[in-house]
């Protein structure tokens, strides 16, 4: 019974660790140390995510639209700004079926978002006005200025199309299990330091799609413009390469300077799921993500030369194997290999004793 308390602990520490890593990071058009926003700050964020940490400890194990909410009202007490309804969305769901440990962690989190209900949407939507979301606008079916009618999940169906948020719970959180996720883990292996790491799986998620924030407030051809300016960073290395830091930098100013900024916040909310689902990882609460078998990274198998190559015809004349027939149908006879003997030491006139004139 004490393990449970435990791992729910060990779970909203990751929330709250996730979300202070991601602040650090330098994103681009997005807040960090030392690069705010309008009504946005580094410290907004910090006592954020200190502030969220209570409410994933205590109600851990109760249903994801109450956490969603307390996690809300524990920010709302520190800040006066939405600094991370959709870091909570994303990470409720998620933290709820790291508490459980039977079977790979897709087929726990998938169970957990198709058992969401209407209670769950409705709580969802009382922290959504609570937190004072911006950009939402209007819409026919389960406006969020209304209550609720549906579950959760089949709520988010139908944000899916122009928000992250939904998209996720709508995929089965795809992108973050996917992009985000293996991203993270690959530049790690290779021993990447971490701000750099979350710096750059914020630019891979980022190049995957447009920011669902900066469509609802810019337009989906400004989103699909950043889009390719991060795909641009991206080919010249991002943040691992010089060129790459200087375009991300170029991107920053353009991003900070538009009127207003032009903030890719959905895509922040997703690199801190990303790297929140690493942490757990690290810490052994995930266990198989899939249920093909563990998620260890393969093995490259060595790559195989074509037969006819000239490098395939040396490695196999050096094993012995007989070479390929001559045209007409005639077989070389086998090569012999040649014995190397060392060379006979030279003799000179001083070993032979005679004297040099």
């Amino acid at each position: 019974m004490r393990a449970r308390p435990r791992r729910a602990a060990l779970i909203a520490a990751a929330a709250q660790t996730a979300c202070l890593m991601e602040v650090m990071a330098p994103k681009p058009g997005n807040v960090s140390r030392g690069r705010d926003l309008p009504g946005l700050t580094y410290g907004d964020f910090v006592l954020s995510a200190c502030a969220i940490g209570p409410a994933f400890h205590r109600h851990l194990r109760g249903p994801v639209g109450r956490l969603v909410l307390q996690a809300v009202r524990g920010t709302r007490r520190q800040v006066r700004t939405n600094t991370n309804l959709g870091i909570i969305l994303l990470l409720a769901p998620l933290a709820r079926a790291a508490l459980e440990s039977r079977g790979p962690f897709r087929d726990r989190l998938r169970r957990l978002l198709l058992a969401l209900d209407v209670q769950d949407a409705r709580d969802a939507y009382r922290a959504i006005r609570l937190a004072g979301a911006g950009g939402l606008g209007k819409v026919k079916e389960q406006d969020v200025g209304a209550a609720p009618t549906l579950s959760l999940l089949e709520c988010m169906r139908l944000a899916a199309g122009r928000d992250a948020v939904g998209r996720e719970y709508a995929t089965g959180f795809e992108t973050t299990l996917l992009v985000g996720l293996p991203a993270l883990r690959r530049l790690r292996h290779r021993h990447t330091p971490l701000p750099v790491a979350i710096a750059q799986t914020y630019l891979i998620l980022l190049a995957a799609s447009p920011d669902t924030l900066i469509a609802r407030r810019h337009g989906i051809e400004a989103a699909r413009a950043v889009r390719l300016s991060a795909r641009r960073v991206l080919r010249a290395g991002g943040f691992l390469t010089g060129r790459g830091r200087a375009l991300a930098e170029n991107l920053d100013r353009d991003l900070r300077g538009a009127r207003p900024p032009r903030n890719p916040g959905a895509t922040a909310d997703l690199t801190v799921a990303s790297l929140f689902l690493w942490l757990l990882d690290d810490q052994g609460l995930l266990g198989r993500i899939d249920a093909g078998g563990p998620d260890a990274v393969a093995a490259k198998a060595p790559r195989r030369r074509p037969r006819g190559s000239s490098r395939a015809r040396r490695r196999s004349s050096r094993r012995g194997s007989p070479a390929a027939p001559r045209p007409g149908g005639a077989v070389p006879p086998p090569r012999r290999r040649r014995r190397h003997t060392p060379p006979a030491p030279r003799r000179t006139a001083r070993r032979r004793g005679r004297r040099l004139p």
